[in-house]
């Protein structure tokens, strides 16, 4: 018989560690994007920020580290500017294209 796993027993997953060019970078935001979640692209947007040096997106996006790392957890919901400044720091250009 199989020993039984809990979900909780279970690491977590760090999806940071996983952005490691500009295209997965690229590919990972833009499937985020697609699904319209807010709070979803905040989340992505923190760990690409993680990936990047999350001090150092911080500074270049004129947000406190701290202000930075609650803007995109996970649930969180930051205005426009914020988003568009994490992207600016990270190096990232928001477009917009006809749907379907």
């Amino acid at each position: 018989m199989s020993k039984k796993i809990k979900v909780t027993d279970l690491p977590d997953f760090d999806f940071s560690e996983h952005l490691d060019s500009e295209q997965a970078i690229s590919e990972y935001l833009n499937a985020i994007v697609e699904d319209g979640d807010a709070a979803l692209l905040a989340a992505a947007l923190g760990d690409i920020a993680k990936a990047r040096g999350m001090a150092e997106i911080a500074l270049g996006a004129g947000i406190g580290r701290e202000a930075l790392y609650k803007a995109l957890r996970p649930g969180a919901q930051p205005r426009f500017d914020t988003i568009a400044r994490v992207c600016t720091a990270l190096g990232l250009k928001l477009t917009v294209r006809p749907a379907g």
